[in-house]
């Protein structure tokens, strides 16, 4: 991987990732994510209908449930496509580490949105900037649900 922008190939560097994280517990073990706790999402296109697939950080309650935020690195108006494909269809599947879930994604709301969001800073501080950052919008919370274990088919 090279920083020349003209050169990068996102689609290889996330192969890469992918791979890592599935060789060590969901965790990388290199690069500006490692030892983040990571999963993989896929998602039905809002609009196209297809599969989608982003790589997300998540923290968790102890429950089995599992919290992502649509933080998009900060970005002050804008959520992430892959918030916009919940919305529209919130039959999600998760890998995590060596495991994937069907599962169901639920956007929260008010005082419930505002403790998973306590919860997710408390367990990663970093995200704990965003919120000076984004000015026009509130940062979606979304708790994943699995609902059942599936064969891994990679």
């Amino acid at each position: 991987m090279t920083s020349d922008a003209s050169t990068w190939d996102a689609k290889a560097w996330e192969e890469q990732l992918i791979a890592d994280l599935r060789a060590n517990g969901g965790r990388p073990s290199q690069g500006p994510l490692a030892g983040n706790p990571l999963m993989v999402l896929y998602t039905t296109g809002a609009k196209s209908g297809e599969q989608r697939r982003s790589i997300v950080t998540y923290s968790n309650d102890g429950t089995g449930a599992y919290y992502i935020v649509g933080s998009y690195g900060g970005n002050p108006t804008r959520h992430p496509s892959w918030y916009h494909n919940i919305v529209a269809n919130p039959n999600v599947t998760i890998e995590i580490g060596p495991d994937t879930f069907s599962a169901v994604a639920t956007d929260l709301r008010g005082a419930e949105r505002d403790q998973a969001w306590d919860r997710h800073v408390e367990q990663l501080p970093n995200f704990g900037e965003y919120p000076a950052k984004v000015t026009g919008r509130t940062i979606p919370v979304i708790r994943v649900t699995p609902s059942a274990k599936l064969a891994a088919a990679r």
